[in-house]
C-alpha cells in the first residue's frame, strides 16, 4: 500500500464521532483526521438526546474540519428509546436548524431488517414520519438500508425526496439501479476491503462513477487491516487508506477516485456543497 496522497479532498459521509468510544479522546480523532488530510465529515445522529450535542460538536470542531456537517434523525435501531413526541421535536429541530449552515439533511434512517427484535411496524412508523419531514422541507436523507432495501424504495417512490446516500450499500445490483435513479448515491467504506466481500466489490466496480460516495462509519465497519495490525477501533483518520483501497478495486487512480467523490456528495448534499463554497479554504477541493 502507497502513502496516501494528502493534498487530496477526503470526504468521509458517515462517520459517527459522538459515539461512546470517541467521547475521551475526541480532540484527538479530529487532529489525526485532519492530519491525513479529511477535509470533510458527514455526523448522522441516531436519536433525539444527540441532535443538540451534534450541532455543537460540528460547530466546535469546524475550524479542524472546515466539511464537519451534521443530520437529524432517529435510527431504526434505536427506536425502542424514541416516542411519538421525538417527531414532532424532530420537526422543530430541523426549522431551527435551518440556519445552521453545517446542519445538511435527515438522517440516520431507515429499517433494519437483520436486527432481531425489533418492532417492524414501530420502525416503520418512525421512518414514514421522517421521509414525510424530508419531504415537507426538501432535505435528503441518510438512509440505513440493511436486509431492508426493496421496502425502502417502495416508501421512497411515494415521495419526493429530493437525493441523499444509501449507507453502507450491499443489495443487489437492480436495487442499486433503483436507488441511483431515485437520486441516490451509493455509500461503500471498510466492508469492501475484506476479500471475501464479493458483492460489495462487484457493486463497487460495476456502478456508475457518478453514483459513488465514501465512507467509514467509525467506529464501527473497521477495515481488514486494522486488527492485523493492532487498531483499537475505525476512525476517520483510515479514511484515506480506505479510499485508496476502494479506488484500486474501482481499478482507478485515487486522485480520480477522490474527485469524482466528492463531486458526488456534494450533489447528494447540496447544503454541505454551499458549506464547501462559502469557504475559501476548501475552493481547491471542489
Amino acid at each position: 500500500m502507497s502513502e496516501v496522497n494528502k493534498e487530496l479532498a477526503w470526504v468521509d459521509t458517515h462517520c459517527h464521532l459522538d459515539a461512546s468510544e470517541f467521547i475521551d479522546i475526541l480532540p484527538e480523532i479530529i487532529s489525526g483526521a485532519a492530519n491525513k488530510g479529511v477535509k470533510a465529515i458527514l455526523l448522522p445522529t441516531v436519536q433525539a438526546s444527540d441532535w443538540g450535542p451534534a450541532k455543537h460538536l460540528a460547530n466546535q470542531y469546524g475550524k479542524q474540519i472546515p466539511g464537519l456537517v451534521y443530520t437529524l434523525g432517529i435510527h431504526p435501531l434505536y427506536i425502542n428509546r424514541a416516542q411519538e413526541g421525538d417527531i414532532e421535536t424532530l420537526k422543530n429541530q430541523i426549522e431551527q436548524s435551518l440556519y445552521d449552515p453545517r446542519f445538511v439533511g435527515v438522517g440516520e434512517i431507515g429499517l433494519d431488517y437483520f436486527v432481531e427484535g425489533l418492532d417492524p411496524q414501530c420502525q416503520e412508523f418512525f421512518f414514514h414520519k421522517q421521509l414525510d419531514l424530508a419531504q415537507q422541507f426538501q432535505l435528503p436523507v441518510i438512509l440505513h438500508v440493511r436486509r431492508s432495501q426493496d421496502a425502502i424504495l417502495k416508501a421512497l417512490r411515494k415521495r419526493t425526496i429530493p437525493s441523499g446516500i444509501a449507507h453502507a450499500f450491499n443489495g443487489s445490483h437492480q436495487q442499486a439501479e433503483q436507488f441511483i435513479e431515485l437520486g441516490f448515491k451509493l455509500g461503500f467504506g471498510g466492508a469492501a476491503t475484506y476479500d471475501r466481500a464479493l458483492q460489495i466489490r462487484r457493486l463497487l466496480q460495476e456502478m456508475p462513477l457518478d453514483c459513488i460516495v465514501t465512507e467509514t462509519d467509525s467506529p464501527d465497519i473497521p477495515p481488514a487491516w486494522l486488527k492485523e495490525e493492532g487498531g483499537k477501533f475505525n476512525e476517520p483518520a483510515l479514511l484515506p487508506r480506505i479510499t485508496q483501497e476502494l479506488a484500486g478495486i474501482r481499478g482507478i487512480g485515487e486522485d480520480v477516485f477522490s474527485k469524482a467523490v466528492w463531486q458526488n456528495t456534494m450533489q447528494a448534499l447540496p447544503r454541505w456543497s454551499s458549506l464547501m463554497t462559502d469557504n475559501p479554504n476548501l475552493q481547491s477541493a471542489s
